[in-house]
């Protein structure tokens, strides 16, 4: 019986396989998710109907699971259709999240194009498609060392 709050076999054999510095997308309902991923990551579509679940639910799950050293998330527009005035609000409750988790960890904003090609790298092992509807929900893991 698995003692973190991940039970999803799936994912939970994904990222078992991964190692030191593999990335994981949390991915919102808007991210072109078949598209844009690396030549080596596997899709899981956890989906459900509109805001089921949400990148932070996610996002706890794993954290339990796996040992993080990094976080980005996608820098938000500053003019058009899609611009925010500061940080979208769904970033702190990542703040909150990764705080709860004991984590000392910032997130890192990184521009839209920059958050593309770093997801589709050869260290990208998997993309979680969530169902989240909030803008700039996206969210990167770097995987860590297990120093335990």
């Amino acid at each position: 019986m698995l003692r973190h709050k991940l039970i999803h076999p799936q994912l939970t054999a994904i990222i078992a396989a991964a190692g030191h510095h593999s990335s994981i997308l949390i991915a919102d309902g808007n991210y072109p998710a078949a598209s844009k991923r690396g030549p080596r990551a596997e899709l899981v579509s956890l989906n459900l109907m509109p805001g089921v679940p949400t990148c932070n639910q996610v996002l706890e799950a794993l954290l339990s699971a796996i040992p993080v050293e990094a976080i980005q998330t996608m820098q938000t527009e500053t003019s058009g259709p899609y611009a925010l005035d500061g940080d979208p609000p769904v970033w702190e409750d990542y703040r909150k999240t990764i705080k709860n988790e004991g984590l000392d960890l910032e997130i890192q904003p990184v521009d839209k194009w920059a958050f593309y090609d770093a997801v589709s790298t050869n260290d990208h092992v998997l993309t979680i498609q969530t169902a989240d509807q909030q803008r700039y929900a996206n969210i990167l893991l770097t995987v860590g060392v297990r120093m335990d």
